[in-house]
């Protein structure tokens, strides 16, 4: 048995000589391609990786950008609102402007109308009198006016004042017939004939073709029949109808004469 075994060994060592080689030989092959797959999948995972990372920056730029175009827009949408608010408070300042402006110029015509008024009252103003049209000054048609309404009143006496008054401080004044001829009637009606023929002398003297001419001299004749100067009135009556044939006192003339006979 022993020397079985002894003569076994030696093939059973090159058996496993055999079986080592080939277990050496097989291993090694494997492993020189496991290596460089290993290698490819370290390769592939450093690129998924820097793609990864890339990416990742990528995300994180945009998202930064994204972030600052939000910011670039609110601050923008917040000018808006702002430069609105400006043209709202513009407007309304602009507005309030013009008010004030319709307002300044509203016074400024106010204020002119006021002293065109009050220079009226100091200028002559065009008048229309007994036909006659002429210029005089505000201080002439006041007192003329005042003196004829204190005749129409009825005060006899304070008219013929003012009506004289008048004639004396405006000798020139357009009023100056018309206020003889009332004179003359206020001193009739007073039964100051002599006076009143005078004023209706000198009424036919300086304006014989005046409107109130006719009635002067008719006014005349009456009061040279209340101081029984009948002939005199006569006279005064025939002139009348001779000069101021068309008018209404030429009428009356007619019938005083016929009474005078």
């Amino acid at each position: 048995m022993a020397r079985v075994s002894l003569l076994l060994r030696p093939r059973a060592l090159g058996a496993a000589a055999l079986a080592a080689a080939a277990c050496w030989s097989t291993p090694s092959y494997a492993l020189f391609e496991d290596s460089e797959a290993r290698r490819a999948i370290l390769e592939m995972r450093q690129r998924v990786d820097a793609l990864t990372q890339a990416s990742q920056r990528a995300g994180e730029r945009s998202g930064d950008e994204v972030s600052q175009l939000r910011r670039s827009l609110l601050d923008l949408q917040m000018q808006i609102e702002a430069l609105r608010t400006e043209q709202a408070t513009l407007r309304g300042q602009n507005e309030q402007l013009l008010r004030d402006v319709a307002e300044l110029q509203r016074r400024q015509k106010d204020m002119a109308q006021g002293v065109d008024e009050r220079l009226r009252q100091f200028e002559p103003a065009t008048v229309t009198l007994d036909g006659r049209e002429f210029r005089a000054d505000p201080a002439e048609k006041r007192d003329f006016e005042a003196a004829l309404a204190l005749f129409r009143a009825g005060k006899f006496g304070e008219a013929s004042n003012a009506f004289s008054g008048f004639v004396r401080q405006y000798p020139q004044s357009g009023y100056v017939p018309s206020a003889r001829f009332w004179l003359g009637n206020a001193q009739y009606a007073t039964r100051d004939y002599k006076e009143a023929i005078n004023n209706f002398k000198a009424l036919l003297s300086a304006a014989p073709d005046h409107a109130r001419a006719p009635e002067a001299a008719l006014s005349i004749a009456n009061c040279q029949i209340e101081l029984k100067d009948t002939r005199a009135a006569r006279k005064t009556l025939e002139d009348l109808l001779r000069v101021y044939p068309q008018s209404e006192a030429a009428a009356a003339a007619k019938e005083r004469l016929a009474r005078l006979k």
